[in-house]
């Protein structure tokens, strides 16, 4: 989803979306933004599960930035939801010119060096890794709605349960050399009834970015579907609180 046309020097949002979704999960969310919003979508949504599966860390972020190409806006605010911090740090990195702010809501924020699976702790980040190669990266549909869902009514749940779109192994495992650039302001949006990325861990996540602006939602892990008009404030208010060019 892209809004508009012509943004001039507006600096506007990029929104990157978490492992199995589409950039569709941000359309609540950007139609109470008034400014340019970008909102990603991870590389071959629509096709079959081997053609995904060969696709690494790497060409993630070179998809999300020829997106970003593409769309042409100078400044904006990257905004990443869950796996789509990993993607996130390193394209602050490489396009610190134009990026404005880093908000990362209930988003994994691996130290440098780090992949999406360094961020649990080593018990869990085994079992992961195990079961992921044993069987895939297709939860259970009941995985779904219980922890990426928790919260939502349960149509809604059924249906991105429905729509969830497995990511290829090494999106989890590749490992990411970058962080926050240094003068970047940073938010983290703590989810604290969130299923899949439970609050002790979001508070590392929040120590990774350190130096970072810090609110809190009542919410499960995809407030975007839950509190659309909440998020959206935060998001505008950081917008509003950052240095002027």
């Amino acid at each position: 989803m892209q809004k508009f046309d012509n943004p001039g020097s507006q600096t506007g949002f990029v929104f990157i979306h978490g492992a199995g979704l589409n950039g569709s999960i941000w359309n609540q969310v950007i139609d109470r933004l008034p400014v340019p919003c970008l909102s990603i979508d991870f590389p071959f949504r629509q096709t079959e599960d081997d053609i995904r599966k060969k696709l690494s860390l790497h060409d993630y972020i070179a998809e999300i930035n020829d997106q970003i190409d593409h769309w042409g806006v100078k400044r904006f605010i990257l905004v990443a939801h869950s796996l789509g911090g990993v993607p996130a740090l390193r394209i602050a990195e490489e396009r610190r010119p134009q990026v404005a702010g880093l908000a990362a809501v209930g988003a994994a924020i691996p130290s440098d060096g780090g992949s999406f699976l360094s961020v649990f702790p080593l018990a869990k980040r085994i079992l992961m890794r195990t079961l992921m190669r044993a069987f895939g990266t297709m939860p259970p549909e009941q995985a779904i709605r219980q922890g990426l869902c928790s919260g939502l009514p349960a149509e809604q749940a059924a249906e991105i349960a429905k729509q969830f779109t497995p990511e290829p192994l090494r999106i989890y495992t590749d490992k990411i050399h970058a962080h926050r650039p240094a003068g970047i302001p940073a938010l983290y949006v703590r989810l604290d009834q969130d299923q899949e990325l439970p609050t002790k861990l979001q508070d590392r996540m929040i120590r990774n970015l350190p130096g970072c602006q810090t609110t809190t939602l009542p919410t499960g892990h995809l407030p975007m579907l839950s509190q659309p008009d909440q998020l959206s404030a935060i998001l505008l208010r950081f917008l509003d609180e950052l240095p002027r060019s």
